[in-house]
């Protein structure tokens, strides 16, 4: 039996099932990825590119007593995945925040701006580097540096060598890292827009691009020979997975890397690692390693951004964020403040660290002055970079005015640095 009242009631019920009808077709159209606070600083990611920078100068150097505090001596991996990941997760913080409030055209307009500063910076410094090792190969008439540093094909061809080089083809020794980053910071508004609606999707895109460059080997060609020291079909992957976990995988991922099963995984595979690595610096050791996982195991590729060095990166990021948080004092104290400059500089930095690292080789090879001096030039290295990275904070923060004004608009040191 129905009532005068039944219609009535009914109205409102259908008015909210209409309401929520439009709630989740509103929700369906909203962007998948969140992103922190305007203005807020990850201190963390400044400090890790920073490290990351100072490793990849002692690196350069002959080996030394700093040499051995590198962690490429103690795992699989380097300074080089540290620097990728973060380059993709600062990026994509910048970027996406233009990509959400400004549009496809106005985001990719952005990051192009940035890949031109990339790309103009790469030129000046493989000119600046070419003179440097033409002028001490010429001065001391020793034709090895040429040789060693890879610039042979330049003195004999200068002409084809100079289009190549302008190509990314061409590259002196030490000078891989800018070129890898320029082309991923070229897709990466495409990155960003598919992580706009569908993240897991682009990340798995991602990870099956990766699959196919090693099923099929994919790779670019280098000039005069050979391939890319890394191979952007497969570092594309460290990238974008910075870059998802920027745009909120890393939030979503909070349980899993808080769980204590991941932290003890994480700790028994650097053990392992460790162990591995010292089978290669004690030789002795090696009689350890069963055939059957050497034969898996090795060669462990770094062109391609093996899956042993991918890993071992994901197990010291998953105890770094575990026991090192965000609002950590340390961060804070002057005594890292140094590390954080560079890595808030980190283009011009890198670049000064490539030049300052064969000015210590040639140092180091003309004078024989023993571990002393291998420290000395280290060091000396460290504190020229870190006096840099304190000059050009200074000038950005006090002599050049306009740059709090347009600090927000899409500046990449908003977000840890430029490169």
């Amino acid at each position: 039996m129905s009532s005068i009242a039944d219609p009535i009631a009914g109205a409102p019920a259908a008015e909210a099932k209409v309401a929520k009808a439009e709630v989740s077709k509103a929700a369906a159209a909203a962007p998948a990825i969140t992103l922190p606070a305007a203005g807020e600083r990850e201190l963390r990611l400044d400090l890790f590119r920073g490290l990351a920078l100072w490793l990849i100068f002692i690196d350069h150097l002959p080996t030394n007593l700093l040499t051995w505090l590198t962690i490429r001596n103690y795992g699989f991996s380097d300074a080089t995945e540290i620097f990728i990941f973060i380059s993709g997760y600062t990026a994509a913080f910048v970027y996406g925040r233009a990509m959400l409030e400004a549009g496809f055209v106005v985001a990719s307009a952005r990051v192009l701006r940035r890949v031109w500063q990339i790309y103009v910076a790469h030129v000046f410094l493989f000119t600046i580097f070419l003179a440097e090792i033409s002028y001490v190969a010429t001065s001391f008439e020793n034709p090895l540096y040429s040789e060693e540093m890879g610039i042979m094909d330049f003195l004999k061809q200068p002409d084809v060598t100079i289009v190549q080089a302008l190509l990314l083809r061409f590259r002196p020794v030490n000078m891989d890292v800018l070129p890898l980053y320029i082309v991923l910071m070229l897709f990466l508004p495409l990155i960003l827009w598919l992580m706009k609606w569908k993240p897991d999707v682009a990340l798995g895109l991602s990870v099956l691009l990766y699959a196919v460059t090693w099923q099929f080997d994919l790779y670019l060609s280098a000039y005069p020979n050979g391939v890319w020291a890394f191979n952007p079909f497969a570092w594309q992957l460290l990238f974008v997975f910075g870059a998802w976990c920027a745009l909120g995988g890393a939030r979503r991922m909070s349980r899993i890397l808080s769980s204590n099963v991941t932290m003890w995984l994480c700790i028994a595979y650097l053990v392992a690692s460790f162990f591995v690595t010292l089978t290669w610096h004690v030789p002795q050791l090696g009689h350890i390693m069963p055939k059957v996982i050497e034969q898996w195991m090795y060669p462990i590729n770094k062109t391609d951004l093996d899956v042993l060095r991918f890993a071992h990166f994901l197990a010291l990021a998953a105890l770094t964020v575990r026991f090192l948080p965000k609002d950590w004092p340390g961060l804070k104290s002057c005594w890292l403040r140094p590390l954080i400059l560079c890595g808030q500089h980190s283009l011009e930095i890198f670049c000064l660290g490539v030049f300052l690292a064969f000015a210590g080789h040639f140092v180091l090879a003309e004078v024989a002055g023993g571990a002393a001096l291998h420290a000395l030039i280290s060091v000396s290295g460290i504190l020229i970079m870190s006096g840099m990275a304190w000059i050009i904070s200074w000038y950005k923060h006090s002599a050049d005015k306009g740059a709090a004004r347009k600090g927000a608009g899409g500046n990449a040191d908003l977000a840890g640095g430029g490169a």
